[in-house]
């Protein structure tokens, strides 16, 4: 192995099968990266490694799972010697109202898109502040910023990881640890097709709200104007700039409605200062 490829960055990705994270593997090794790429199947990550061999790592990973995440991270580092690079992607959609909403469903959500990213993060933080190096890149979403009808649930998930990352940079940033937020909009992976899922139950007062979205969303699947290829290669620049951003909003529709949703935010809270202030104790004289 050449000292050109071992001096490459490691990026350790999840949710290679399909989507940003099979389209952010792709990018990274045609930069000449090495790359760990995960999946819950690793037979999906085959047309990943040809080509690659001395500069991937294909590893089976579900989320999850906590014992298949340490013997990832562990075989990377066996193979690689570090992580450079966490990608947190694994992740998938469920839409329904919140009543709609099943229990089962709901905490199978939140196991995979934010306690398995919060332990997979856990796994490789340790050697990244021993290092002093490293940049995490959470891939959360538009929706962890607006909540949308018919997504309350996916958009929960998504939230928490924005809270997680904003804590989690603050604590790292002086340690020389870089976090990255991903906020994708609409694009044209799989999120909106196999890989989501939905409440079977339809409530008719929901049917012009959440229903009506849920609905719309599916059928959307395929014509989403995102393209993940360039959103791979938007994030890489994020992760090798300088200064990476804490926010990357990824889409011309994702940043117009996380900029409307700001504005909007921000004016009714001036809208009821007075109200907000008069909570305090008066001001002693």
């Amino acid at each position: 192995m050449s000292n050109q490829t071992t001096d490459q960055p490691v990026w350790f990705i999840t949710g290679c099968s399909t989507g940003f994270g099979r389209a952010l593997a792709q990018a990274a090794l045609a930069h000449g990266f090495r790359v760990v790429a995960t999946a819950r199947d690793p037979e999906t990550l085959a047309g990943l490694a040809a080509g690659h061999e001395d500069r991937i790592l294909t590893l089976p990973l579900d989320v999850a799972k906590a014992s298949q995440i340490q013997a990832a991270v562990e075989e990377a580092r066996r193979r690689f010697g570090h992580i450079d690079v966490l990608v947190n992607n694994a992740g998938y959609g469920y839409l329904a109202a919140v009543e709609e909403g099943d229990d089962a469903d709901i905490r199978a959500l939140f196991e995979t898109n934010f306690f398995g990213l919060a332990a997979v993060t856990r796994a490789v933080l340790p050697d990244m502040r021993t290092r002093r190096h490293g940049t995490i890149v959470n891939i959360a979403s538009v929706a962890g910023l607006i909540g949308f009808p018919g997504s309350g649930y996916y958009a929960a998930t998504k939230f928490a990881v924005e809270g997680f990352s904003e804590s989690l940079a603050q604590e790292v940033a002086p340690l020389g640890l870089h976090v990255v937020l991903v906020e994708p909009g609409p694009f044209r992976t799989d999120w909106a097709g196999r890989s989501l899922k939905q409440s079977p139950r339809f409530i008719a007062d929901y049917g012009e709200t959440a229903d009506k979205r849920r609905l719309a969303t599916a059928g959307y699947s395929g014509k989403q104007p995102g393209d993940p290829a360039r959103a791979a290669q938007a994030i890489i620049e994020a992760v090798q700039s300088p200064a990476p951003p804490l926010h990357l909003v990824l889409g011309r529709e994702g940043f117009e409605n996380v900029e409307k949703q700001l504005r909007g935010t921000l004016e009714q809270i001036d809208l009821w200062k007075k109200t907000s202030l008069s909570a305090d104790y008066p001001a002693a004289e």
